[in-house]
């Protein structure tokens, strides 16, 4: 899959901002890119390392690790940057490779702005850049290097 911006990152064939929160066999876990723009920070990425387009392609080692790993990096969120909702969604429009979005909704936040993509909107929402992202990605590791069995 030489044109998918997923399979490309799992390739090192790219780039992208923050750092590695978690890794297995069967999924990778990072911090959303915006392509050098400013970020929401906490929108995570679940990816399923194997090309695959859907949540129904997956086989049920898949499934499972996907599970468990996106209920674990969504009590990190919640437990370690204080999130007191965690939005997810699959949509798989724009890139056809399987991966789950993870937008924290923090506290204060106006209810006009609740949901994966008011969130972004709402000035006061905790952007930062690579360094913030960084260190987000670092605590959210850290984390769930410390909570094994949860």
């Amino acid at each position: 899959m030489n044109d998918c911006f997923i399979c490309q990152k799992h390739s090192n064939r790219l780039q992208t901002s923050g750092v590695m929160i978690y890794e297995d066999d069967y999924v990778y876990v990072g911090h959303i890119d915006r392509n050098g723009d400013p970020n929401y920070l906490g929108h995570i990425m679940i990816d399923l390392k194997r090309h695959v387009p859907t949540l129904g392609d997956m086989n049920m080692e898949e499934a499972k690790t996907f599970g468990m790993i996106t209920a674990r990096v969504s009590k990190a969120l919640i437990e370690s940057e204080n999130a007191e909702h965690i939005y997810s969604y699959v949509m798989g429009d724009a890139v056809p490779h399987l991966h789950m979005h993870l937008v924290p909704r923090y506290p204060n936040t106006p209810k006009e702005h609740w949901g994966p993509t008011a969130v972004y909107e709402w000035e006061d929402a905790p952007i930062g850049g690579n360094e913030e992202v960084i260190q987000l990605c670092n605590r959210i590791k850290t984390y769930l290097e410390n909570h094994t069995n949860e």
